[in-house]
This record gives structure tokens, C-alpha cells and sequence, in this order.
């Protein structure tokens, strides 16, 4: 947007919006222009001629316009500028103080409006870029810290792999100390079974040993209700004898005191013995089962172990099995397509040999059928020329002719590394243009020295007789 305003003829004074800037022109050759960018202005005086130009664009660079002024005055109208030059200055600085606040809210106006052009456009373009550098040091960060998050989930995905290697670890001794634990308690309830019969045992043998006591102690009191007896019997009963020695009492029965507490100490002595030796039996009994549930337990200590280790070496025979499986089953499959494929291949080949043999095969026989037409033609020919050209060879038998040709075919066939010549002579009997009989005699034979023509050579010999 501009304004442009004229001074009755004398004065020139032109504002631009766009730019802000103002110009004042006089006659005295100089111009006073005023111009303001950013937040202040600036006046400069230039010298001008008779006419004065301005030019300048619109907001945006949207349009550009030229204005001119022209002027003429004469030097009286001069002077009287000149004069009243201070009244004129302040009124072009009201005027120009004016035109720049209307210049200001034009220029607001313009930057509402460009800005209202550029959202229109921004929202009908569906491709429109954004400034999205603020958004990089924010997506840096959060690019780091998902790169740490991940470190850190693989670190624990590491630790947590390791964590139930150790637990399967420690499973597999839980479950081989348990079954050592139950292999122990069951040594133990048959050790206890055992005891409890040593036990019994024992028990028995106390039993009659104690019953050998009780035994003891009532022969020890027989004895003595005898002896009493004895001495009583022996206190009050007066027996005279006719001896001629007496016989010591005390003597005989501390004797017999004697002897039977013998019989007793040789009894307990027995029982004590067989006891002890009883007690040693059990105990090296008890000694040998121990050493053999030991044996044992070491025994079934070792097949687990065993166990364990084929077991273990079964899954990995299997895991081995099973992969070799996939792998036989995924070569199988793989080669079955291939195999199909060239299947597929063969049978398209073998249709085309089929075909082409069908082709050759009736492209011999045309070529048979043709010869045989481009002999017949001949004959027919030769037959016609000799009757035009009246050539005497033949006679008249019964107002028939016959026809004699005899045809010689040599052929060089060109067979790397060496080459043949095939001769084939043709005879055939013709009676008045009619074929009667057809002979054919071919030979082979072997051509080193001839020179090498074109890969077949035919010559053709023709000899006709008639008779």
C-alpha cells in the first residue's frame, strides 16, 4: 500500500508503506527523505533534478508500483518556500508523523493478513514441513535412554537366562540329594528292622538267661533245704554204727557244696560264653550287613549316576535325532521340488522331441512325396521333350512304348572326420507314361581325397533308354 501526495505544484512528498520511508522534494535541487526500518527511522538529503521517481514494492513482493512527480515553478514561489520553510517543515512532520502511524497500522494489518495467507496455505498444503529441530536434542535423549533401557533389559534377560541355568542346576541336586535321602531312609528303616530283631534277640537271651538265674537261685536253695535237712536229720537222730572208720559229715557235704556250686559256675560260665559269642555273631553280622548296605548304597549311587548320564546323553541323542529328522525332511522336500521341477522339465523336453519327431517325420514324408512328384515330373518331361524333338530311340511293340530310365544318384555326405559317397541307382520301366516297375541300388563308399564342397554334393545322372 502507498501514498503518494502533491503540494500545489510545488512541493512533492511521497510516503511508501511497505518500505517506510517518506521523500520531500523542492526546487532548490535537494531532496529531504525520511525512511524508517526495524524500530527507528533516518532522514537524508539528496540532490534532485526536475522530476522525481519513486519506486516500490508491495507487502510481500505481491505488486510493485512506480510513481513520478513533475513539478515547475518559477523562483519567486521559490523564495517564498524558502521563507516559510519552518512552518512547511512542521507540517510535513505532523503530516509525516500522520502518514507513519498509518503506515504502522498498515504495516500491523498486512502482517495480520500475511500471517492468515500463510495458516490458509499451511492448512490446504498437505505437505507442509515443520520446523522440527526443537524436537532433535529431545528425541537424542530419548534414543539414549531407550538404548540404556535395552542394555540394561538384555543385561537382565542375561542374568535372568543364567538365574534358571542355576535353578535347573540346583533342581537336578535337589532331586539327586532327594533320592539319596530316600535311598537313606529306606537303609534305614531295614537297618531298623534289623535292630528291632536284634532287639528281640536279645531280649529272648535275657529272657533265658534270667531263667537261668531264676534256675540257679532255686537249685542254690534246694541245695540248701538240703543240706538243713540233712544237718537236722543228722542233729537229732542218733546213729550208732558198727564202723570201723567214721565218716566226716561236714567233709561230705561241704564236698558236695563243692561239686554242685561246680556245676553251677561251669553253667553260668557256659551261658556267659554262649552270650558273648552270640553277641559277637550279631555283631559281626550287623558289621557285614552295614558294609553291604554301604556296598549297595555306593552301588546304586553309581547306576543313578549312570542313569543320569545316559539319560541326559538319550536327550541330547534325540534332540540330535530330531534335528537330523527336520534336516532329512526339509533336504527331502527341497530335492522333491526340484525333482518335480525337472520332471516337469524332462516331460516339456520329451513333448517337444515328440513333436519335433513328429515333425521331422512328416516333413521326410512331404519331402518323399515331393521327390517322387519331381521324378515323375521329369520323366514326364523328358518323355515330352523326346516326343516333341522326335528322337528315334525307341520302337513300336503292338501301339505300345516302353520307357527305359535308369537314373544315378552320387551323393557326398560330409561326416566329421571323414567323409562318404552314397550312389544310388534308380531304374524304373515306363510304359506309355506309366511307371511299371521301380528298382533302387545303393552304395556306400568312403571319400577322403575329394575336396570339400558345400556339406552335400549331388549329381545326378540320367540315362534313358527306350525300347
Amino acid at each position: 500500500m502507498s501514498v503518494v501526495t502533491r503540494c500545489s505544484g510545488t512541493r512533492s512528498y511521497s510516503s511508501l508503506s511497505t518500505l517506510g520511508s517518506s521523500a520531500y522534494s523542492s526546487s532548490g535541487g535537494m531532496q529531504i527523505s525520511s525512511g524508517f526500518g526495524g524500530g527507528g527511522y533516518g532522514m537524508a538529503v539528496a540532490p534532485i533534478g526536475s522530476r522525481t521517481q519513486s519506486v516500490y514494492g508491495g507487502a510481500g513482493g505481491y505488486g510493485t508500483r512506480i510513481s513520478k512527480s513533475s513539478f515547475s515553478m518559477d523562483w519567486a514561489n521559490e523564495m517564498d518556500i524558502f521563507a516559510h520553510e519552518k512552518q512547511t517543515m512542521q507540517n510535513l512532520n505532523d503530516r509525516l508523523a500522520t502518514y507513519l502511524n498509518k503506515v504502522r497500522s498498515l504495516e500491523e494489518a498486512n502482517r495480520k493478513l500475511e500471517l492468515q495467507i500463510k495458516q490458509f496455505y499451511e492448512a490446504r498444503s498437505p505437505a507442509c514441513k515443520k520446523d522440527l529441530t526443537k524436537f532433535y536434542a529431545t528425541i537424542t535423549d530419548l534414543r539414549d535412554k531407550i538404548h540404556a533401557r535395552s542394555m540394561e533389559n538384555s543385561a537382565l534377560l542375561l542374568n535372568l537366562d543364567n538365574f534358571r541355568l542355576a535353578a535347573d542346576d540346583f533342581r537336578m541336586k535337589l532331586e539327586t540329594e532327594t533320592n539319596m535321602r530316600m535311598t537313606l531312609e529306606a537303609d534305614v528303616i531295614r537297618q531298623k528292622r534289623d535292630l528291632d530283631s536284634f532287639t528281640l534277640a536279645r531280649g529272648d537271651l535275657e529272657m533265658e538267661l534270667e531263667g537261668l538265674r531264676e534256675e540257679l537261685v532255686y537249685v542254690k536253695k534246694n541245695h540248701n533245704e538240703e543240706m538243713q535237712l540233712i544237718r537236722t536229720q543228722s542233729g537229732a537222730v542218733t546213729v550208732d554204727m558198727d564202723c570201723a572208720s567214721q565218716v566226716d559229715l561236714v567233709k561230705v557235704l561241704e564236698e558236695t557244696r563243692a561239686q554242685y556250686e561246680g556245676i553251677v559256675a561251669k553253667n553260668q560260665k557256659e551261658v556267659i560264653t554262649w552270650f558273648e559269642r552270640k553277641v559277637k555273631d550279631l555283631q559281626t553280622q550287623i558289621t557285614t550287613s552295614t558294609t553291604e548296605v554301604q556296598t549297595s548304597h555306593s552301588h546304586v549311587t553309581e547306576l543313578k549316576r549312570t542313569y543320569q548320564s545316559l539319560e541326559i546323553e538319550l536327550h541330547s541323542l534325540l534332540t540330535q535325532k530330531r534335528y537330523l529328522e527336520n534336516n532329512v525332511a526339509e533336504v527331502t522336500e527341497r530335492y522333491s521340488v526340484q525333482l518335480s521341477h525337472l520332471q516337469l522339465r524332462i516331460d516339456a523336453l520329451e513333448e517337444k522331441k515328440r513333436r519335433l519327431n513328429v515333425s521331422i517325420q512328416q516333413q521326410a514324408s512331404e519331402y518323399q512325396i515331393l521327390l517322387d512328384i519331381k521324378m515323375r515330373l521329369e520323366m514326364e518331361i523328358a518323355e515330352y521333350r523326346r516326343l516333341l524333338d522326335g528322337e528315334g530311340f525307341g520302337m513300336q511293340v503292338e501301339g505300345s512304348k516302353k520307357v527305359l530310365v535308369v537314373r544315378k544318384e552320387e551323393v557326398v555326405e560330409e561326416h566329421n572326420p571323414h567323409m562318404q559317397k552314397r550312389v544310388r541307382v534308380i531304374v524304373e520301366d515306363m510304359v506309355d507314361g506309366k511307371v511299371v516297375s521301380t528298382s533302387v541300388d545303393e552304395k556306400i563308399q568312403d571319400v577322403n581325397d575329394l575336396k570339400r564342397p558345400d556339406d552335400m554334393v549331388v549329381q545326378v545322372t540320367r540315362t534313358m533308354e527306350l525300347q
